[in-house]
Order: structure tokens, then C-alpha cells, then sequence
């Protein structure tokens, strides 16, 4: 097959209008083709007539045909041989070796770890803090709702990770030779995301969604003769000789505790897991400190970002709720940027801690709630907390903690609106915009909600992004703290062969040890770990 990029059309052509253009494109008449599908469909809108931009793989009438039109388009970056994105097993095993491997968290990176170990023989043992999905979507209401926090059962922790109260975004700008995003993709479909995900360039599946979809997928590990057990902390663990030889766990829903062994264990923890991380520390597993950043989520109507990015075609069922990416260098030297787009979605109660505020951001597939949000935060380094690697996290909290009081000590979160704050006043009522936070807003001054070089490079921030979204510093917008967990403060470093550079057999994995930035990525990881996993596994036995 031949696959063409940069196929350009009207936002409402005609059905035809595509199998036409490849034919024209080709030079070839349309009854040369014999098929065509399209592989990806976005849209370009710096111009203003909006164009479709399609990549569709053409099937010919003949190989002859197909061999001749790729050596007279040799040289054309947008007419290529189609890639072979099938993905093949690095090995498959008969039977699970003695000692299954074990997988530590079972957010993206944990399950797709899990799947692959499963789908390849391996049966391993996956231990979840958090309880299952559904269980975990009733705790996780019950600090929305009641302003009642479970520690252990929240956006963070539990079936699904803190992908689950998200929006669901599938992309990603990882390097992928391999194709393993598509992978990720595959299984996504097959446990009942929309198959339009494989489709469209900015994917995403939303919360109710990802709900049934985790549930299919844990279904599938355990018919391969994987295990999945919930609510089992893992407490410690067991290093001999710079190989780890097991795990002791607690059991949370009756307070046991037990040992296991375990020679090879993927330690797909999420950025949240301070305790786990703490304990890690303490036996020596080598990590060290990172950037991340701080910052608050803002709201605009959503209307207002649809006409800002689409112009006329604001409300286009084909385009969906708009989106958008903004950065800004700050004097300072400080930089600024967009996190975590979520278009027509809501801002949610993020924190695993008792008597912290965490918000991030979440939407459902139709993305059709009144508001956009997003974080607008501010990078920052080790050199901004020192004191070793778990430096990081004790910083977090202290901005958590001082969120918590800021919005009346009840888990509601301290609030101002963008004029205020780029004036630097207290807001004491809402305008325009009903932020979408629950428990709560409390209208404040932010100005002391994030160190001042934070503030001050937002401040100067803000009205640039609204020279590049008309609108975007409206004075009724509302910005909401504090946004803390944008990625781990710490990194579990590895080597070449995915295992921490001091301990054998631990293979740190996804977000929580900085390997991974989305449900996308964390997936992909998740998939590479396991391969390395099966790889040391057979040339052990």
C-alpha cells in the first residue's frame, strides 16, 4: 500500500471529494484504486478557510502499478510505502517461570505493563493500592461532592491511575519508530474506546468512558492467568546483593500484611506516590530531583476559545470543542505554558493528602461542558528546592497545605479572576464565569498562593497569550489553585536495560519515576518495561 500526507480539503467536501484528490494526486485514474482508508484527519486553521488535512493508505489495482508510483515518487516526502505498524512480541513463554513478575500500579503504564507480560505468557501479579474503578469514581465523588477525602481511594490512587479523572488525551510527542503508540491505541479499541481514536489527530476517550474501557482490559490480563489485587500497598522491600528478592505488602481492606517473593518488579507507581517513593529512598534505590511545575488552572467559556481558533466554523460537529498550546518567556527568565487543555470540561479536587488542595483538569468525550480549562503553570528546577530527592515533594505540600487554608480549610480552593489578579487585587465576587471546581471556590488574592517569581511571570504572561487568544485575558476568567502535579519531582533512573541503576530486577516505569507524560506515553512505556521484563525472564531460565 502507498500512504499520502498533507491531503487538503474543504471542511464540508463532498464524500467523493477524497478518493478523487489521491487519484489526482497519483496522477492515475480513479479506477486504479482499488481501496483507500483513511489513517489520520485533522485540521489546519492558520488560514481562514479552514481545510481538512487527511494521511489516507491506497491500496492499488496491482502490485505493478504500486512499485511503479513509488519509484516515480521517490524523493516525495508525502507519498511513502505504507509502514508495517503491526506489533510483534518480543518472545511468548509456554509457562509463567516460578516466580511471576510483579507490577506495582495499575494506572496506564501498570496495565499496559501487565497486558503484555499476560499477552505474552507470563501471568503476572498486579498490586493496586486503590480499589477498583468504579469503587474508586464513588470515593472520588465523595471529596466532590461531600468534601469527605479517602487517602487511598482518589483521583491518584486506584484502577485506572489519575488517567482515569482526566481527559482521556491519546497523544503524545514521543519518538516511536516502533508504532507502539498504535498499539496502545489497538487495545484501547478492543476494550471499547471508539474506534475514532485511531482516527483523528488529537485523540481522547473521557472519563465515563475509560471507566468500562480499564474494566475490559483487566478482564483480559486475568483471562491470560494474570492477577489483579486491590487495595495492597506495597510497604517495603527486599534487596539482596543489588537484586530485589521480594516485597512486603499491606493489605488495606483488613489491615494484614504478608511477603512475597519477587525477582523481577515494575514499579509503575504514579507521581503521587510519596510514601512509596519515601520508603524507596530509604533502601537506596538510586533517584534524584527534577523539574516540574506550579501553577493554577484557568477557565474561559468555552465558546469564547471556539471562536478564538475556529472563527466561523466555531461549533462544527466535525471540529469539536477547540483547544489550544501557549508558552511565554518571561523577564525573569521564568517560562510559562499551557498544561493540560481540557476543552468543555471541569476543573477536579486532585489531592491524595488529607488537609491539601491539588486541582487538575478533567473532561468526558463530548467534551460539551460550558467552560475550557487548563493549567497555566511555571517551570521550575531542583535549584528552587534544595535538599535531595525528595526535595521536591516536601515543596509540593507546603503549597498544598498553604492552598488548603487559603481556601477555608474544607477542600475548597482558593480562587481570584484573571483582571484581579493581573492587577494584583483581591477578587471578592465571581463575573462572568462560574468556575466548574468542586467542593468549592473561595474568591482570594493568589498573589501569595506561589512563590513571587511565579506570580510575577504569570502576571506578565497572561496578557501576552491574549495578543494570541482574543480574549484570553478576559477580567472575568478565573483562575483556581493550586496545580502542583503536573509531572513526578523526582526521577527513578535506569539504564539501557529498564532496570534502576543500583537495583537489578526494579524496573521504575511511567510518570511516577519520570519516564512517561500522559495516558499515551505511560502506555508506551508500559510496553517497552515489559518486553525488557521478558527479555531478562527467558535468558534467566
Amino acid at each position: 500500500m502507498i500512504r499520502l500526507t498533507e491531503l487538503k480539503l474543504p471542511l464540508d467536501h463532498a464524500e467523493d471529494a477524497l478518493p478523487a484528490l489521491i487519484a489526482r494526486t497519483l496522477a492515475i485514474p480513479p479506477g486504479d484504486i482499488a481501496s483507500h482508508s483513511i489513517y489520520k484527519r485533522s485540521y489546519d486553521a492558520r488560514k481562514q478557510k479552514l481545510l481538512l488535512v487527511y494521511i489516507a493508505d491506497v491500496a492499488l489495482t496491482s502490485p505493478e502499478l504500486e512499485a511503479r508510483l513509488l519509484q516515480k515518487f521517490e524523493g516525495n516526502p508525502h507519498i511513502r510505502p505504507t509502514p508495517d505498524q503491526a506489533y510483534y512480541p518480543v518472545t511468548h513463554v509456554d509457562a509463567a517461570p516460578e516466580v511471576r513478575p510483579v507490577v506495582v500500579g495499575f494506572g496506564p503504564c501498570g496495565i499496559f505493563a501487565a497486558l503484555l507480560l499476560a499477552q505474552m505468557g507470563f501471568k503476572p501479579i498486579v498490586l493496586e493500592r486503590g480499589k477498583k474503578v468504579r469503587e474508586r469514581t464513588k470515593d472520588t465523588w465523595g471529596l466532590w461532592r461531600k468534601k469527605v477525602l479517602n487517602p487511598e481511594s482518589n483521583v491518584q490512587f486506584g484502577e485506572g491511575g489519575a488517567g482515569t479523572f482526566s481527559d482521556g488525551k491519546l497523544w503524545s510527542q514521543i519518538k516511536d519508530p516502533r508504532f507502539l503508540g498504535r498499539k496502545v491505541m489497538t487495545e484501547f479499541v478492543k476494550a471499547g474506546a471508539p474506534e475514532e481514536i485511531l482516527l483523528v489527530s488529537k485523540p481522547h476517550i473521557g472519563t465515563f468512558k475509560l471507566v468500562k474501557v480499564v474494566e475490559n482490559m483487566r478482564e483480559q490480563i486475568i483471562a491470560l492467568g494474570g492477577e489483579v489485587r486491590f487495595q495492597q500497598r506495597v510497604s517495603d522491600v527486599q534487596i539482596e546483593g543489588g537484586q530485589i528478592r521480594g516485597l512486603k505488602v499491606e493489605n488495606l481492606a483488613d489491615g494484614s500484611s504478608y511477603e512475597m517473593r519477587a525477582d523481577h518488579v515494575v514499579l509503575a507507581l504514579g507521581h503521587s506516590s510519596r510514601d512509596t517513593f519515601a520508603m524507596l529512598h530509604e533502601r537506596g534505590v538510586y533517584m534524584e530531583a527534577k523539574p516540574f511545575s506550579i501553577g493554577f488552572r484557568i477557565e474561559h467559556p468555552q465558546s469564547l476559545i471556539d471562536r478564538a481558533r475556529l472563527g466561523q466554523h466555531a461549533g462544527h460537529p466535525l471540529l469539536g470543542a477547540a483547544d489550544y498550546k501557549l508558552v511565554h518567556h518571561a523577564a525573569n527568565g521564568r517560562s510559562v505554558y499551557s498544561f493540560c487543555m481540557c476543552p468543555g470540561g471541569t476543573v477536579v479536587a486532585a489531592t491524595s493528602e488529607e488537609n491539601r488542595v491539588v486541582t487538575n483538569g478533567m473532561s468526558q468525550y463530548s467534551r460539551n461542558e460550558r467552560n475550557a480549562n487548563a493549567g497555566i503553570v511555571v517551570g521550575i528546577s531542583p535549584a528552587d528546592y534544595p535538599g535531595g530527592p525528595l526535595a521536591g515533594i516536601a515543596f509540593q505540600r507546603q503549597l498544598e497545605s498553604h492552598a488548603f487554608t487559603m481556601g477555608g480549610s474544607n477542600y475548597e480552593a482558593p480562587g481570584q479572576l484573571v483582571g484581579d489578579f493581573i492587577a494584583g487585587k483581591p477578587s471578592t465576587q465571581l463575573g462572568s464565569v462560574e468556575p466548574s471546581y468542586k467542593p468549592g471556590v473561595l474568591m482570594t488574592d493568589l498573589a501569595t498562593a506561589l512563590p513571587e517569581y511565579a506570580i510575577t511571570a504569570m502576571r506578565e504572561a497572561l496578557p501576552a497569550f491574549g495578543k494570541k487568544i482574543r480574549g484570553f485575558d478576559m477580567h472575568d476568567a478565573v483562575l483556581t489553585g493550586v496545580e502542583t502535579r503536573t509531572s513526578s519531582p523526582l526521577k527513578m533512573t535506569r539504564g539501557d536495560d529498564f532496570q534502576s541503576l543500583n537495583v537489578r530486577g526494579l524496573y521504575p516505569a511511567g510518570e511516577g519515576a519520570s519516564y512517561a507524560g500522559g495516558i499515551l506515553s505511560a502506555g508506551v512505556d508500559g510496553i517497552e518495561v515489559a518486553e525488557a521484563v521478558a527479555r531478562s525472564s527467558t535468558k534467566q531460565s
